[in-house]
């Protein structure tokens, strides 16, 4: 995690990428545009799927991406970013932002703060997964959060054999089997009942969804592991990565999972501490009693 310096990175260009379905986060991004041009910063505003968005931050005229929406915006701005290196930060647009630095109404005193250089820089681990079938590489992606080996539309248990550079080390019975980094344990690895690890980790969890007469519990893996799932079904099983659509996996397809050779750039304005003071909000926070409680007003 590095300091930023105002006279180091002043963030001379700035992309603005909106989440294109949420209509006031286009309306807030140019507002927040407007307020940088005024203090001489070369500003694009636009979508996030938007081509002349991701051309500037794939040809290197992009020293920053501020993206305006939830959480899910924010991996997708990951995805985009960081190969090339370029920091993300979030402008909370939805409910509950939990990889998000900035709430909506706070954006121009922390855009002041971001002109002055008053904020830092934090790297998280991130994943490369292949997909492999026979010989041949499917598909690859970079992972934020996580990839999840699962069942398809059929209730019935897939069998996945995990093994650690290239040592077994389980067979899972089981609805699914999430591997996930860092960032990615407070996800849906969380709502599976794994552990939460600190941001600044570089490890990689391995986390059982419903198993089945197998192993239960979550095992937490070194960074410099390479992980291989194998798959073994005799019904529908998919793969999905960070929530994308899910990828048909057939008996005997391998999904490798290794530490990224580049991470994600957050950021951020807060002290250090902040992943434990946004942690106890996220687990306190349950929008099914917050109705109810509404409606008993």
């Amino acid at each position: 995690m590095t300091p930023i310096s105002p006279k180091d990175i002043p963030f001379q260009r700035i992309v603005i990428a909106a989440h294109p379905q949420i209509g006031e986060a286009h309306a807030e991004g140019q507002q927040v545009a407007a307020f940088l041009q005024r203090h001489g910063i070369d500003v694009y505003a636009g979508t996030l799927y938007e081509d002349e968005v991701r051309r500037r931050v794939s040809e290197g005229e992009a020293d920053l991406l501020i993206a305006l929406g939830g959480d899910g915006t924010m991996l997708r701005a990951g995805h985009l970013c960081a190969p090339y290196g370029v920091p993300v930060l979030g402008i909370n647009m939805g409910h509950f932002g939990f990889l998000i630095e900035v709430e909506r109404h706070e954006w121009p005193h922390t855009m002041r703060q971001l002109l002055l250089g008053e904020a830092w820089i934090e790297e998280r681990m991130m994943l490369a997964a292949h997909l492999h079938r026979g010989k041949e590489i499917l598909q690859r992606w970079d992972v934020v959060n996580e990839v999840v080996v699962s069942r398809g539309q059929y209730v019935r248990p897939i069998k996945v054999t995990a093994y650690v550079d290239d040592l077994l080390l389980a067979r899972y019975v089981a609805d699914g089997l999430i591997t996930a980094t860092p960032t990615g344990s407070t996800a849906y690895a969380l709502a599976a009942g794994g552990p939460i690890l600190p941001p600044e980790l570089r490890n990689i969890l391995l986390m059982p969804v419903a198993p089945h007469l197998s192993v239960d519990r979550a095992v937490v893996l070194s960074e410099g592991s390479t992980v291989t799932l194998e798959i073994g079904t005799e019904h529908e099983a998919v793969v999905s990565v960070d929530g994308h659509d899910p990828v048909h996996l057939e008996n005997g397809d391998r999904v490798h999972v290794r530490a990224n050779t580049y991470p994600l750039k957050f950021v951020r304005f807060r002290g250090r501490g902040y992943f434990y003071r946004n942690l106890t909000s996220y687990m306190n926070w349950n929008p099914t009693v917050e109705k109810e409680s509404h409606r008993g007003n």
